[in-house]
């Protein structure tokens, strides 16, 4: 995401700063750098709608529903347990995932194909056997594409309703063919181009879900044990019931995640717009030439 403004030390600096710190780790100011500052052709021009989702806030919600949604194909489910290390290093996942989106959708031509290979290099070690027998690789294009449009309906979803400017119904068909051009070079075959072709693809995967044991345990964990600072809980704990109830009901039910309709449009989704305004004003900069936040009034 294209994140941070340089120097000052308000406010929004800080939090700026240490919200950054946790989704880029120590690599970065450095990765920042070499995606926006590497002159070359990109996959996606300014005027693109995927950099306009990929860049609001309402990301830290969809990412987070995602994970959730991704977690109900038990075969996927089982490479992420047996393989991806999201419990022992939750943080370093997080960072690599946010820098390959940074890198593909606002990076290089060139860079973006590196990353995309570095992913298949990776998925081409992944595989083995759940606990019930069956056989799991995550280079599996069919299993490739269900974390895709998993991935591309939750993220747009998300902007929709949380985003700082939601997208016209022709730009969410756009960002939909934006998505499929890094899917296609990840390794997915005829990804949807379109939100009817996204809907019927997600439609086609129904009958293959349900929530595993370690879908649960992975829920639990990402939901009621994260590791964030103390101070974070809160705000933490807004964006996860946010993310529940972003998901379809269906899913929920099946990770068994409490739902009350009624206080998610009075409490749930006015905080959750709540928590992503604040996290885009500390990760957007102040208007060039404005004083920092807090500058002479001690903030």
């Amino acid at each position: 995401m294209r994140l941070l403004p340089e120097g000052g030390p308000g406010l929004r600096d800080r939090v700026g700063r240490a919200i950054f710190a946790r989704v880029a780790g120590p690599e970065g100011p450095g990765n920042r750098a070499r995606i926006h500052g590497t002159p070359g052709p990109r996959w996606f021009g300014p005027e693109r709608p995927i950099r306009r989702v990929h860049g609001d806030a309402a990301m830290f919600i969809g990412g987070l529903s995602a994970l959730l949604l991704q977690s109900l194909h038990p075969l996927a489910m089982a490479a992420v347990a047996g393989h991806s290390g999201f419990r022992g290093d939750p943080w370093g996942r997080l960072q690599r995932t946010s820098t390959f989106l940074a890198v593909t959708t606002y990076g290089p031509a060139a860079a973006a194909q590196e990353a995309c290979d570095r992913v298949r290099a990776v998925h081409a070690t992944v595989n083995g056997t759940t606990a019930d027998g069956q056989r799991y690789a995550a280079s599996d294009p069919h299993l490739l594409c269900w974390v895709h449009v998993a991935e591309t309906d939750t993220f747009l979803r998300a902007h929709q309703r949380y985003g700082a400017r939601p997208l016209t119904d022709e730009e969410s068909d756009g960002y939909v063919a934006d998505t499929a051009r890094v899917a296609t070079a990840l390794g997915v075959p005829d990804p949807p181009t379109d939100r009817a072709g996204l809907a019927a693809r997600l439609a086609a995967y129904r009958s293959e879900l349900r929530a595993t044991p370690e879908a649960r345990s992975a829920a639990r964990f990402l939901l009621l044990n994260p590791p964030v600072p103390l101070v974070a809980r809160l705000p933490y704990g807004v964006l996860a019931a946010n993310a529940v109830s972003l998901l379809p009901v269906w899913a929920s039910r099946e990770l068994w995640l409490p739902r009350v309709p009624p206080a998610e449009g009075l409490c749930v989704r006015p905080l959750g717009t709540a928590v992503t305004a604040g996290i885009r004003w500390a990760l957007t900069p102040p208007p060039r030439g404005a004083a920092s936040p807090g500058s002479g009034s001690g903030g």
